[in-house]
């Protein structure tokens, strides 16, 4: 039979020899590194042979390099998070090699210079010329630059990188929250910063307290070092009866070459564990951030060359090596600022080619002249200083305020504000356009104050009588000295950007149920949280069309109703279309279910609803004026009878203004609509509400009856 090689255990059941599982074993990445430490644990007890142990020291020497290299190239810290165990198994491979090391020095050391391997026996003879007093003292310096210098710097820096980022971890944390509020991020974006500010606070606490990894590792060299010369000399004279000078000579070389070997990765491992603290805050690799920072100033260069070529000319100092980095300084100097020109030049090339744009631009498509500014502001050229970054009270800050504060009053999303100069208008007048159609204008002096008497009594200050634009309050130009004596008078004194902000707010308000297309009622609707799409789903447009709902919509905010509770808007509509398909008798529903936030909206600062009724005989009278059915209901009242009431009204409600009260005109469900058409006539301010709009547990105070 022949021979078919080397016979193989193999287990009974499953057919595989321990090689075939120990292979398997090691394609198992996840097994390396426990494999790995076990092996490190082994050293410390296991004679090693030299061959093994040269090995295991270029393994050391390699993983430092390797380390060092990793730390220069990486962009940010956070890319290394693991440095600190890295360095942990660093240590503890050169310390567990220095006691092998030294299990051979103590125990071979008298055979000669190769007892512990040939990477110690190079270090300890061609590093040092095989002067042990040399090697002592280039091993005292590696460890006092490695020990005192590096270590200490980089554990200084990583104590206080890890102190004020802790510290600094609130204020980080509050900058996120407001930034996801505010919608400038994601709550994805939100969560991977937070998960970054967490892994940077472990980071820096965890290198603080690696730092004394190494600090350790240089403390355990000096003493190892200290133990293998005396060991080493008193086993070679007692135990092995060498002369005591040839002991000194072979202990000293060996140990001095074992700490050489042992030092000199710990070194690079400190330089980076030094670079990568020392890069926070530097973006980018650490080679491309040094020279980028360094070659942004030529000029230093410059002086440099300067001061190298006048060291050449110093006496008994050898001039080439001077003249040479003279020499490189300049022409590096010289290449920075060449390189610099002609990025300059190529920037402006492109910026000039981009103002000056296509030699032969398209004509504007007429259809561009359809379009219509929903909101426009003209101002005259003398108030085009209000749109000036300088100004306290920029008027651009000011409408951009207004917006939010509208969205959050109302769940009105304010049409974008167009602001432009006209030279047609006289230089200190401004006209407010809606949709192209003037609403409103006025008269400013843009470096005067606005004062205006909250009593309505006369204004005593000296200044340019006046008519406030908004209310058609009488009022008084001033001068900006003049503000403290305004102010402690008890005047009101109002800046021009404020009057213009204010007189807009109330044309918007006059003016919202217009401004809400059909395509921003489709945007409220997208815009509602998910889980209230399901909402928006049932109702629209299976209960409700979209066209309905925006009529709904305006006719609430024409009453300055606001609709930011616009779920309750839906449900409450499509409650209404059970029985009507009226949209007046719908929003008249969605008012009963909005009760508690009309209510609240008309409660006065001592927590009551002032009331004005109707008496008896005017309920009467406009449920008999009412007529026709569904759509076609009508008020029909004599003109006479109309022109009474309207009398009677104006009259109860301006004594209620002198009184300081404004009261909410209370009538029936019926005619409550009816009775708002008029009101709006003469006083659109005046608030028409119904008994089923007042919330049970509000507080009423009949003042007076019409």
């Amino acid at each position: 039979m022949a021979d078919t090689g080397p016979a193989q255990t193999t287990d009974a059941g499953t057919g595989t020899s321990p090689m075939d599982r120990l292979r398997g074993l090691l394609k198992q990445k996840d097994f390396l590194l426990p494999i790995g430490i076990v092996l490190i644990m082994a050293v410390l007890l296991i004679p090693m042979p030299t061959w093994l142990l040269d090995f295991s020291l270029s393994i050391s020497i390699t993983f430092s390099v390797i380390i060092l290299m990793t730390v220069i190239f990486v962009q940010s810290p956070l890319e290394l998070t693991s440095f600190p165990t890295i360095l942990l198994i660093a240590t503890m491979l050169r310390l567990a090699l220095n006691v092998a090391s030294t299990r051979l020095i103590l125990s071979q050391g008298h055979t000669g210079t190769e007892a512990a391997g040939r990477v110690i026996e190079a270090f300890g003879t061609f590093i040092v010329a095989g002067n042990y007093v040399i090697g002592i003292i280039v091993f005292g310096i590696l460890v006092i630059i490695n020990f005192v210098v590096i270590t200490k710097g980089a554990g200084r820096i990583a104590e206080v990188a890890a102190r004020f980022t802790l510290d600094a971890m609130p204020g980080k944390q509050m900058a996120i929250d407001a930034d996801m509020s505010s919608g400038l991020i994601t709550e994805d974006e939100a969560r991977t910063r937070r998960a970054d500010l967490n892994l940077e606070s472990s980071f820096y606490g965890a290198m603080d307290g690696a730092s004394k990894f190494v600090r350790g590792d240089a403390v355990a060299g000096l003493m190892i070092t200290f133990i293998n010369v005396i060991g080493g000399i008193i086993i070679g004279v007692a135990q092995r009866g060498m002369p005591i000078s040839e002991a000194a000579q072979n202990y000293t070389l060996l140990t001095v070459g074992d700490g050489l070997v042992s030092q000199i990765p710990a070194l690079v491992v400190s330089t980076g564990a030094g670079l990568l603290v020392t890069k926070a805050g530097v973006p980018g690799a650490t080679d491309k951030a040094v020279f980028g920072q360094l070659s942004g100033y030529p000029g230093a260069l410059i002086v440099a060359a300067g001061l190298l070529t006048l060291m050449a000319v110093i006496p008994n100092l050898p001039a080439w090596p001077f003249l040479l980095m003279a020499a490189g300084c300049g022409g590096g100097a010289y290449y920075i600022r060449r390189r610099t020109a002609a990025e300059e030049l190529a920037s402006q090339l492109a910026a000039q080619a981009e103002e000056e744009g296509p030699e032969a631009p398209t004509e504007e498509p007429i259809s561009s002249a359809l379009q219509i500014d929903l909101v426009r502001l003209e101002l005259g050229y003398g108030l085009l200083p209000l749109l000036n970054a300088g100004q306290e009270h920029r008027l651009t800050d000011q409408i951009k305020a207004l917006r939010r504060q509208l969205a959050g009053d109302m769940g009105f999303v304010m049409p974008a504000v167009r602001i432009q100069d006209n030279l047609q208008l006289p230089a200190n007048t401004y006209v407010l356009r809606i949709k192209e159609i003037e609403a409103g204008r006025g008269d400013l002096r843009p470096n005067m104050l606005m004062v205006m008497d909250p009593r309505g009594e006369q204004i005593t200050l000296p200044g340019e009588a006046t008519v406030e634009p908004t209310f058609g309050l009488p009022a008084v130009w001033i001068q900006e000295s003049q503000r403290e004596e305004a102010t402690f008078r008890g005047y009101t004194v109002v800046d021009p950007s404020t009057i213009i902000t204010t007189h807009l707010t109330e044309i918007i308000k006059d003016n919202m149920s217009e401004l809400l297309s059909y395509a921003e009622c489709q945007k409220l609707l997208d815009e509602l949280p998910q889980s209230q799409q399901k909402l928006v789903e049932d109702i629209v447009p299976n209960q409700v069309g979209l066209g309905s709902l925006q009529r709904v919509l305006q006719n609430l905010l024409s009453e300055r109703v606001s609709i930011r509770d616009l779920p309750t808007i839906l449900e409450g509509m499509a409650e209404a279309t059970g029985y009507t398909r009226n949209l007046t008798q719908i929003t008249e529903h969605v008012r009963g279910r909005l009760a508690r936030q009309l209510s609240d909206a008309n409660t006065n600062d001592e927590g009551i609803i002032p009331l004005v009724t109707l008496t008896p005989e005017w309920e009467q009278s406009f449920m008999e004026s009412i007529v026709g059915d569904g759509e076609e209901r009508q008020l029909a009242m004599a003109p006479s009878q109309l022109q009474d009431f309207i009398t009677k009204v104006r009259a109860v409600f301006e004594r209620q203004a002198m009184a300081g009260e404004t009261p909410v005109l209370l009538v029936g469900p019926t005619i409550r609509p009816f009775v708002r058409s008029v009101i709006e006539r003469f006083r659109p301010v005046t608030v028409v509400m119904s008994q089923n709009e007042i919330h049970p547990k509000a507080r009423i105070k009949t003042v007076e009856q019409v």
